[in-house]
């Protein structure tokens, strides 16, 4: 069982299944009264075990739920047994050969229209774990490239002011800095800028030093913030 997903961090099953493709579907009943629960072949199997390997009880599925999440876990399903309030989140678990899976859940309980009580828990498990890693790792491999393309560009224009000024590294890149902070910009924005003025240059070819004392001369343009302002 899993809280709904409402922390910042956490996608959520919706999230994750919009990440990959189809994803492993198990079922489950949990016999209120008696405590006795029945799992789907596939539940065996996102737990590690072949079907009908092990006697599937609470504290089975309890220990085998992540150290951070067993107490959420626990918490959710003893407000399902009591309400019967239908449900959907998400949990890791640890199955029986050591691997940490991310399971999604949903859920539901049967109420006894005479004794008000919740007599079962009925739903459904997915085995999101490879659509969350390539959900991760597709941001993941985003950022990188958002944080190469930032380097590259004041490494290009650090270059220029190397060559242009006869300087090492450090200089030229203390430069760019100087001037970021008297134009009020990151260094990436005003190494884009200037970029884009040498790229028109004196004579559209050559880049010579009055083109970039032009640029650190000129003031910075206003953005569309100000202009509106």
């Amino acid at each position: 069982m899993a809280q709904d997903t409402t922390d910042e961090n956490d996608q959520g099953p919706s999230a994750a299944l919009l990440a990959g493709g189809r994803q492993p579907v198990a079922r489950y009943t949990l016999d209120v009264p008696t405590g006795r629960w029945w799992w789907s072949d596939e539940l065996f199997e996102m737990h590690g075990f072949a079907p009908h390997e092990v006697v599937p009880t609470t504290q089975l599925m309890l220990a085998h739920k992540h150290p951070d999440d067993v107490t959420r876990v626990a918490g959710i399903l003893a407000d399902v047994t009591r309400t019967g309030a239908p449900f959907s989140g998400m949990h890791r678990i640890i199955d029986a050969n050591g691997r940490t899976r991310i399971l999604g859940v949903v859920g539901q309980g049967d109420v006894d229209a005479s004794t008000g009580q919740v007599t079962q828990v009925t739903g459904y498990f997915m085995d999101l774990t490879d659509s969350q890693e390539a959900f991760a790792q597709a941001h993941a491999t985003q950022a990188v490239s958002a944080s190469a393309a930032r380097r590259a560009t004041i490494e290009q224009a650090k270059g220029a002011l190397m060559v242009v000024y006869g300087l090492d590294d450090e200089e030229a890149f203390e430069i760019l800095r100087h001037h970021s902070s008297i134009t009020n910009e990151p260094v990436r924005d005003l190494a884009v800028r200037l970029l884009a003025s040498l790229a028109g240059g004196t004579d559209g070819a050559s880049l010579t030093r009055e083109d970039v004392d032009h640029f650190f001369e000129t003031p910075r343009p206003p953005t569309q913030a100000s202009q509106a302002g």
